[in-house]
């Protein structure tokens, strides 16, 4: 079922939003050589809890921290630890949602540690400009598939690969919600998008082939080659002439 927020839903979601973009601003304050990612976690649950907030991840389906953090050729879902500590030339993803009176933000960024090598910056870089070529154009009575097809040509026409295993998915009163959001398929396919609907558009982008390695740990998933991944993510609000990008 596709929900239509009401206005009151919207209004809690717009503060959901804004915490959840505001956490990734505080935890990449701390991105740097020599800090765990269990010490980032730690960050982002405060902060949240600061802002009368619940982290969203905590527990959802089992998920043992309030952020995803994934390093290098990890995609998504990489979980917290201690003995992850970052080094210097690595990338990392970090995913995160906040929930405020019941209603739920999502979004991702992946971020440099220290000095990083241009292959890395390019791959962070067309995998953000991505995101926004899959909103171009895009308004009520636009589909699924227009979003996802835009996303897909502008990777692979710039070399890299789109992961399919995952994507993107409606968010509101629920983390994960209808309609499903690929980011590869064909214009004018999925569901039709409607004023008042908020979906989590979040493109993952590999460096080399598209197929994926899911790890033991049940949660996380990494490229089969080994090559470096980047995952960009927003909540967005279907407007009847556009979208309104919920966490930036």
């Amino acid at each position: 079922m596709i929900n239509i927020l009401t206005e009151e839903e919207l209004a809690n979601m717009r503060i959901a939003c804004e915490i959840t973009r505001d956490t990734l601003l505080e935890v990449e304050k701390h991105i740097k050589p020599g800090i765990s990612t269990k010490d980032l976690d730690k960050v982002a649950y405060q902060y949240i809890i600061s802002r009368g907030a619940k982290p969203g991840f905590l527990h959802y389906a089992g998920y043992p921290a309030t952020i995803c953090a994934s390093i290098d050729d990890e995609i998504v879902h990489g979980i917290p630890s201690k003995e992850r500590i970052l080094e210097e030339g690595q990338i990392i993803s970090i995913d995160v949602g906040a929930k405020y009176k019941g209603m739920n933000g999502d979004a991702a960024r992946t971020f440099p540690v220290g000095k990083i090598d241009a292959k890395k910056k390019r791959l962070i870089d067309i995998t953000e400009k991505s995101f926004f070529e899959g909103i171009k154009n895009i308004k009520s009575g636009s589909f699924v598939g227009d979003i996802s097809n835009q996303i897909q040509t502008f990777v692979e026409k710039n070399g890299y690969s789109i992961v399919r295993e995952l994507e993107g998915h409606g968010v509101g009163k629920h983390l994960h919600e209808d309609p499903e959001v690929p980011n590869f398929g064909h214009a004018g396919s999925g569901a039709r998008l409607l004023a008042g609907m908020t979906i989590a558009i979040e493109p993952m982008v590999n460096m080399g082939k598209r197929f994926v390695t899911f790890m033991p740990d049940g949660w996380t998933c990494k490229t089969r080659d080994g090559e470096p991944a980047s995952h960009y993510e927003n909540t967005v609000l279907i407007t009847q002439d556009g979208v309104e990008i919920l966490t930036l």
